[in-house]
């Protein structure tokens, strides 16, 4: 019991409960020793307070090498200055907090995938970093805008902030050597990923391919050892939404009423409760050698499933990653669509020009893909382009017309940010305010402006971190911001926003968009084919490989529905969208068959396209995987026979039926033996 009892009921509670020893003896017992009790016991934390990191021997030593060799191959030796004194920042503070193991094992992950032939993505702030990039943990390049030349080495860095973004820069030749120059640079601080005194908690967050993922974690079992490694745990809470319900609920199966405000105050209770437990769907927990998990947390099976085979952390990953190392090694749809272009093309991904005028004048028209408006429903080209395919960025896309790669950036950030766009940036861009250059965009945007107005570094970072967490400004800063002459516009902007993406996130993502954006412009087939097979989870054979028309048709029954449509008819729309574009470009689908149709994957066959077997519905990646071998083994001499090989259902059949996939296959053998003698 910790404090002394409330006055008021101190005294009855205490003679009521205790009369039987006496009044002092109870008022000694009930308040004055328990206090001293709780005065003699220390600070207790079930979680330590002890940062953990696995060990990789000469850590240090290996990145300031690895990192030293790249910038040399790249900037030449000596290095430029704005290089050279860059990294020489980046790795005192890196090492100073011990961070290098962290750089090393997502090196050692990327470039593994890399050798396997996928790329990964990066996520967060990680492509703030210098190191991260000599490191080939990112691709994003924080420098910044430069040229340089491949041959000789010469540099010419653009610092007056004429330019956000390398590649959109005028192409240039070398003065020393005449070659052509290679331009980079997204201009990004180090401080967003680490702070200004290397004092932030670094988080490197990875997108493999999904068809990769499994590998890239079986591979950190074999860097650490198996028992070393465990999934992050989560903590699902009850929604707001959800505690609404169970409260009027219960009074409502009582029959009793409830007034509006003890309701409120019931919702807001149960909100935040714990629900259930899972499991985060890329984290891993490394543990160092040496040491057990308990030291740490329990460790528990998702939603308390016994059966699962897998073991989480007890506590929410949230709770104990200032203690041990999270990975984030997640599975992501880019780069495996990436990997197939390269597969159907022969191109390599990372050779694509991100200036290529032809790939972005798809963000502002549809002249590139020739087709209209009219046509495919839209003004912009950018269906099936992640990042900028759906109708909320497309519609961004037509108020603000990008023409350069920076302005992408800035319009990925608004997209992904939480009240950055509606209702905030949106209004003052459509209304003269301010323009997309000037707009808040992404968080480093309001460090460096504040920066720049002559807030001191330090306080202008931790408004920036305030900021993108949805905190908004305290009155000393508001007050601070003022008298460094920024305007209100701009502080009420701040004071909007929820959640905000870092810049190098919006990088990393608009690169590999800019890539598959510049297929679909060069190399439409191999184009529709990834985008069909990895993300048209919700393909419909009968809708879209039966003409233009009918895809149309179904997007206005579906829109018809309106809020009665479901998710999966409203998903529908967007595959349907790209369908009827590809239409229009002079593409089209030929009909599923037994024998030519790939299991899982859509193919080219003489210039039009064939959908695969597990595009029918209720025919999964199983089965269809199963009729790919058993037909390579021989071809089925009739349905029963196709039935007892792969094990597939009687539906499957007349799935397969109905898309005249079998052709004239016979029902079966014993009919067809039948036949043959009585021939």
């Amino acid at each position: 019991c910790q404090g002394a009892l409330p006055s008021a009921i101190s005294k009855y509670t205490w003679c009521r409960r205790f009369e039987y020893l006496g009044e002092e003896t109870a008022k000694r017992i009930v308040i004055e020793n328990t206090n001293k009790i709780a005065d003699m016991i220390e600070d207790v934390s079930p979680i330590s307070d002890v940062y953990c990191p696995p060990v990789i021997e000469g850590s240090e030593e290996d990145i300031e090498r690895m990192c030293y060799e790249k910038a040399h191959r790249i900037y030449g030796n000596p290095l430029p200055e704005i290089v050279e004194t860059r990294l020489k920042k980046e790795l005192d503070g890196i090492n100073s907090k011990g961070y290098a193991v962290l750089y090393m094992i997502a090196h050692k992950l990327v470039k593994k995938s890399n050798e396997d032939g996928y790329l990964v993505g990066s996520r967060g702030s990680v492509g703030s970093s210098l190191v991260a990039y000599m490191a080939d943990v990112t691709e994003v390049n924080s420098l910044a805008p430069h040229y340089i030349c491949p041959e000789c080495k010469y540099s010419e860095f653009v610092t007056d902030g004429s330019y956000s973004s390398g590649c959109d820069m005028p192409d240039k030749e070398c003065p020393n050597c005449g070659h052509k120059l290679r331009k980079d640079g997204h201009d990004i601080p180090f401080e967003t990923f680490l702070g200004f005194n290397a004092d932030k908690e670094p988080d490197i967050d990875l997108n493999f391919s999904g068809e990769y993922q499994a590998r890239a974690h079986r591979y950190t079992e074999e860097l650490f050892g198996r028992e070393n490694i465990f999934k992050a745990g989560t903590i699902g809470t009850v929604a707001e939404k959800t505690a609404f319900g169970f409260a009027k609920n219960y009074y409502e199966d009582r029959g009793q009423t409830i007034n509006k405000a003890e309701l409120q105050r019931l919702v807001e209770g149960c909100t935040g409760v714990k629900r259930t437990t899972g499991q985060h769907p890329g984290g891993l927990i490394v543990l160092p050698k040496g040491h057990t998990i308990e030291e740490f947390c329990p460790v528990q099976h998702p939603a308390d499933d016994g059966g699962s085979g897998i073991i989480t952390t007890h506590f929410d990953y949230h709770s104990i990653d200032k203690n041990l190392l999270k990975l984030d090694l997640l599975g992501h749809d880019d780069p495996t669509v990436i990997k197939m272009l390269e597969d159907l093309t022969g191109i390599t991904a990372t050779k694509i020009p991100l200036d290529d005028k032809e790939t972005m004048s798809i963000f502002s028209s549809t002249e590139a893909l020739g087709v209209t408006k009219e046509q495919i429903g839209t003004e912009v080209g950018t269906y099936g382009v992640p990042e900028f395919g759906t109708r909320f960025t497309q519609q961004m896309l037509v108020d603000t017309r990008p023409t350069t790669f920076a302005e992408l950036v800035r319009i990925s950030g608004l997209s992904h940010g939480t009240d950055v766009w509606t209702n905030n940036a949106q209004d003052l861009v459509r209304g003269g305010t301010c323009t997309l250059s000037s707009c808040i965009c992404t968080r480093d945007d309001i460090m460096l402006y504040l920066i720049k107005k002559g807030v001191e570094p330090s306080v202008s970072f931790k408004i920036m971190e305030a900021v993108r967490k949805g905190k908004g400004l305290s009155p000393e800063w508001e007050t601070l911001m003022k008298e460094n002459s920024v305007p209100q516009w701009y502080i009420d902007s701040c004071n909007k926003i929820k959640y905000m993406f870092p810049k190098a996130h919006a990088c990393a993502y608009v690169t590999m968009a800019f890539r598959i954006a510049y297929c679909k412009v060069h190399y439409p087939m191999a184009f529709y084919l990834a985008y069909f097979s990895v993300r048209a989870d919700t393909f419909d054979y009968d809708t879209m490989c039966h003409g233009v028309q009918k895809a149309r048709d179904t997007i206005a029954y579906i829109k018809a529905k309106g809020n009665e449509a479901s998710q999966k008819e409203k998903g529908l729309i967007t595959i349907l969208e790209v369908c009827i574009e590809m239409y229009e470009r002079g593409f089209g689908f030929c009909g599923i068959d037994i024998y030519k149709s790939d299991a899982t994957r859509f193919k080219e066959e003489n210039g039009v396209i064939r959908p695969p077997l597990n595009s029918l519905p209720g025919l999964g990646d199983t089965a269809a995987v199963k009729i790919a071998e058993e037909r390579e083994k021989g071809e089925f001499l009739a349905v029963d026979d196709m039935v007892r090989r792969t094990g597939i259902s009687k539906t499957v059949v007349e799935t397969l039926k109905k898309a005249g996939a079998l052709g004239n296959m016979q029902e079966s053998i014993q009919v067809d033996m039948f036949s043959m003698i009585q021939a």
